[in-house]
Formats: C-alpha cells, structure tokens, sequence
C-alpha cells in the first residue's frame, strides 16, 4: 500500500493505491495531501504517521486505512508534529524512529499501540531524518539517514524494545541516506538511497544480520535510486517508485534471490509468527509440510540401556527396525527443516543421524560433547545441544555441528525446554536444582534464574508453551504436577496436581488439551488449556511408567515410552484406552513419533510450529 508521498511536480498527494507485481490500483484517499511519512500495517489496518503537508508544514496525525483500502481517517497523534521518519512494526506495536519536526531534528524512537498513547521509548545516540528502517524478528535495524550537519549517515544500529536500549552493530559501505529497507527471515536489507547531495542516487543493496553483526554488500539494483519505498512479500521485496538520475520513477519492480551456487547450502529463513491466539496453529492434524510429505510414518524408540534403537510401524504395532547407536541414546530428535532425524547419543558423545524416508541409520556418527537432549533456534540457524552433565547448552551449526558458543547455565541437570511465541526467549528446566533459567537466544546469554517453590525439593521436567504464547506449563516429578510460568514476566502463577511423578508434557493436535506423563503411578492427566484445569486421567492397565513421546500426525494416537517396563504404549486419544503394549529395548526414552505436522521443528520429541 503506497500512501501520499510526493509528484514530479514536488507536490503532495492524497491518493491511496495499492501495488502488487502485476501492477497497481486507487484504493481511496487520505484526509490532505502528505508526503516523508511513515507506515507499518498492524493487524488489518495500515496506520500512517505524520508527514509534510502541502502548506509546507509537519503533520501529528496517526491515520488509520483499512488493509483493503479505503478513506484514512484520524486515530491518533504523534508526541510531536513531524515528518521525515521511519517506521516499523515489531508484534502489536509501531515504532517511529527519527524525523523533522519543521524546526528541529528528532532523536526519538515513539511507541505506539492501537487504543493507546505514542511515547517516546528510547533516544538514538544523534538526531536523523530519513534513516532505513526494518523489523528483524523481535528487534529494529535502523540504518544511515541524514545528519544536522549535512552530511549522511553510515552507523547501522539495533534497538530491541524490552531492553530500551540503541546500540551500535556496524556501518554501511558508504553514507546512506533516504534508502529504503525491508526484512527477509533474520536479514535486513538496506536498499537504494543516495549520498549528502541531492542527484547521488546509488544501486547498493546492503544486507544486515543484527543477530552475528555482519554487514554486507548483497547486490545491485537495475538502476540506482533513492526514496523509493520497500516491502518483502514472501521470499521477495517489491520496490515502488523513487527518485533515480533522471528523475521520479514511476516503476514497481522486484527484488529476487540470485541463483545459489553449485554446492551452496540454503540459509535458514524465519517463518512467519504463528497467530497470536495459537502457536500450535500449523500442528493440526495430517497437516503435514516440506519434507515431512515424504517421510515414512514410524515411532522411533531409543532405548538408553540397551543402546540401540527400535522402530516400529504404527499400523501393525511391529518392531520394523533396530539398529545400534552410541551409548546411553536419549532421545531422537526431528531436525529444524524436517529433513533428518537425530539420535542424541549421551556418553557416546555422537549425534546418529537417520533419514526418515527409509527410516534407517545414515552416514558416520556426528561427534557432539554429552548430547542429552537437543533444540534448534526458531530461525534453524543454531541446533542447541542440552549439556547436562556439563552443565551447558551448546549453540552449534545446525548443518555441521560446529561449536558456535557453549553457554554454562547457573544450575544443575538442565534438560528441557520450550521457546516464547516470538522466539526471542528460552525457558529451560533444571531437574536437579529446582530451578529453571531464562535466556536471551539471539543473544546467547542467561537474563533471568527462576526458583520453584519447594526449592531443591522440586524436579521439573518438560517444558511446553500454551496455544496463546502466555503461560509456560512445567512438569515436576517431585511435586507430582505442572507449574504454571507467566511467559511474559517469568513469574510463578500457578500448579496444577497431575499425578505422582509428571514427567512428559504434549499438546493435542486440536492445540485445546495438555496430555501429561504420570510416570511414576502409570497414568495421564489431561489438562484444558482453555479453563487450566485437570479435566481427565487414564490409567494404563496394569500400571506402567510412561514417559517421553509424542501425538501421530491425525491425533487420534498418544504414543509414549514405558521407561521402567521395556514398552512402547500406544493411547487412544478419544478415551484414553491403551491400543498396544509394544516390548523394545531396555529404558526406552524419548520417543519420536515422525511425521508430525508443523512448518519447523524447535527439537525435543517434536516441538513444531
């Protein structure tokens, strides 16, 4: 959507068109003429911030234009009249950055909610006017802009919201002013824009990585302008207009991926946020992706003591496979991009990889130091390895392995973990301390040390986020039920009684109902995620020790470890009725059940989303 902006003629203007790669279209107006404004979507409303009006003065309004479009109409105002700003949008909220205010320039980046006041949350390091701005994930990329001395910028900065902080992470190539700037996954590009001086359009396109701070030429436009506008579409970023040598554009053009090199390995790419009411929103049932579309329906089964692995076909409950791993394996692991399974050989210190297509071991054992259990980072650019004995999570190379940073954690037997909805945390559980700890995963680094109630008495377990992205569940096996976490504020604010020894936490496909592992009294609870409450239990017959597992691919099957009796126990989801008692291997674990639906796999059993 192309709201105002300015003529050939250097006039403003009021139309509204929206534009698309097959050209573009009127979709209404706004209520005067504007021009160096700002405007991010949020929700179904596209909401403009300020700008130079046609009586050469500076605008507070905060327009409002349904995504359709459609006549813009006041909402709110700026903290200041202003125009020459950028803007982007992080979750809920519009962050302006910089601009003119007619006599003055703006340090300030403003806050501002739908329904609630703009504020000023932060102060760049110097005033500027026409920086390139983009959202990368949970943080602002703001880069080059213009300066009161005259010239332009070339500091790249980063502000992430919660820590209300700016920070310095490098420079462009060259000074940079009126460029544009657009997001594909965890890379920010810095597009077009010009020098001090008026007719100095250039055609660099800079891509930014806030999260490794590497800054780095990415190719060229087709022809050099500035003061064009910018936004991805997919794996694409449409361009609309501008101002080149020979004066105002007036083409929609794209910018495309170059053809990846023979032998080159693809880049991760951040998926969009799940719905903000439902995390779990791409698991529901048969609703299968990428590689998972090919991948042969089995459970697999490591089974710590014996040291191998039993497969077993779901339709006829039959050992298919089995085969032997490095010692005391622990879980098997989906990989981020669906396309691998891992074997997390503990004291064998090896990863056994298996493609899920066959459902057979591949290729040479993986070396990994003291793989317990293993995650990926929401943007598949880092497998976390849970070091428990060492007391670490290991970020490594997702492809290779590759040790990137080993982060020792302030507690004992760290093991499980589940992420925020925005994937900029990680809460992780320590069995043998009592405690769970809070890290800041792009950053790499332990913010926060959470003590249980019941201190070292505690055990907790597995670790699972609730469909709306607000309450972290956490099983603990000494107080023999689920603790309930505030996801936002890492608080405390609840427990639920599940059983003696809750062990193993899974959401069902319909993301309404938590199934949790009793193993020490061979049952399962089953949580509403809705009311918060124990709503059921069914009890194995005979007793047993479930464990670690997961929900098949149509939901109708819990599949789960009998981790003291040497079985696989297969439950109907319906009523909780055992299907199948499978024998396998001595101290079978953390069982996976391959296909699951999702986009990625955050590790574990099968965290997707």
């Amino acid at each position: 959507m192309l709201l105002g902006g300015l003529t050939a003629a250097d006039t403003s203007r009021t139309d509204i068109r929206i534009a698309a790669p097959s050209g573009d279209r009127a979709a209404g107006q706004l209520p005067t003429g504007l021009h160096d404004t700002a405007a991010v979507r949020l929700g179904d409303t596209v909401y403009l911030f300020g700008g130079g009006t046609a009586a050469n003065t500076q605008s507070d309004a905060i327009v409002g234009v349904p995504q359709a479009g459609g006549a813009g109409t006041m909402v709110g105002r700026l903290p200041a009249p202003s125009s020459d700003q950028s803007a982007a949008a992080i979750g809920g909220t519009a962050y302006i950055v910089g601009g003119y205010t007619g006599t003055r320039w703006l340090d300030t980046i403003v806050a501002w909610r739908p329904d609630s006041p703009a504020r000023v949350v932060a102060h760049l390091p110097f005033p500027l006017r026409y920086a390139a701005v983009a959202a990368v994930g949970h943080r602002l990329v703001i880069a080059g802009g213009s300066l009161e001395n005259g010239t332009a910028s070339s500091t790249v900065f980063e502000y992430i919201p919660p820590d209300a902080s700016v920070v310095r992470i490098g420079r462009l190539p060259a000074p940079t002013t009126h460029a544009a700037a657009a997001a594909i996954g965890r890379i920010a590009y810095v597009i077009g824009g010009r020098g001090a001086a008026l007719n100095s359009p250039t055609a660099r396109i800079v891509a930014v990585d806030p999260q490794t701070r590497r800054i780095r030429r990415a190719g060229s436009l087709s022809l050099a302008r500035s003061d064009l506008a910018a936004v991805a579409l997919g794996d694409r970023i449409l361009l609309a207009g501008g101002r080149s040598a020979q004066g105002v554009e007036t083409r929609l053009s794209e910018l495309v991926a170059a053809p990846a090199r023979r032998g080159a390995r693809t880049e991760p790419t951040a998926f969009p946020a799940a719905p903000a009411n439902n995390v779990y929103a791409y698991d529901g049932a048969n609703m299968l992706t990428g590689a998972a579309r090919t991948a042969k329906p089995l459970i697999y089964v490591p089974n710590s003591v014996s040291d191998t692995v039993d497969v077993i076909d779901p339709k006829t409950y039959r050992i298919v496979e089995h085969f032997a791993v490095g010692g005391l394996p622990q879980h098997v692991v989906p990989s981020w991009d669906l396309k691998t399974l891992y074997v997390t050989n503990d004291t064998g210190n090896s990863l056994t990889a298996i493609n899920p297509r066959t459902g057979k071991p591949e290729g040479a054992p993986i070396p990994v130091e003291d793989p317990y259990n293993m995650y990926f980072t929401p943007d598949g650019r880092y497998a976390i390895v849970v070091a428990e004995r060492l007391q670490r999570l290991d970020f490594r190379d997702a492809h290779t392995f590759a040790l990137h940073h080993a982060l020792s954690v302030p507690c004992v037997g760290v093991d499980h973990l589940d992420f925020t909805a925005d994937g900029r945390y990680l809460l992780a559980s320590c069995e043998f301390s009592g405690q769970m700890v809070v890290v800041d995963v792009a950053r790499e680094r332990v913010v926060r040390t959470i003590n249980l109630p019941g201190g070292r008495s505690g055990m907790p377990q597995d670790v699972k986020l609730s469909p709306d992205g607000k309450i972290f569940y956490v099983a603990d096996m000494r107080a023999n039920g689920v603790w309930e976490i505030n996801a936002h504020t890492f608080r405390v604010t609840g427990f639920l009684a599940t059983g003696a020894g809750a062990h193993g936490l899974y959401p069902s496909r319909n993301a309404k109902q938590l199934y949790v592992t009793n193993r020490s009294e061979g049952s399962i609870s089953v949580i509403s995620f809705r009311t918060r409450k124990v709503v059921a239990k069914w009890r194995i017959p005979g007793g047993g020790s479930p464990d670690m597992g997961g929900v098949s691919a149509d939901g109708k099957v819990l599949w789960l470890s009998g981790r003291y009796n040497a079985v696989v126990y297969a439950i109907s989801t319906r009523n909780g009725r055992l299907l199948a008692k499978i024998p396998v291997g001595q101290g079978p674990h953390g069982l996976c059940v391959w296909p699951q639906p999702g986009r990625y796999s955050l590790g574990h059993t099968g965290i997707l989303r």
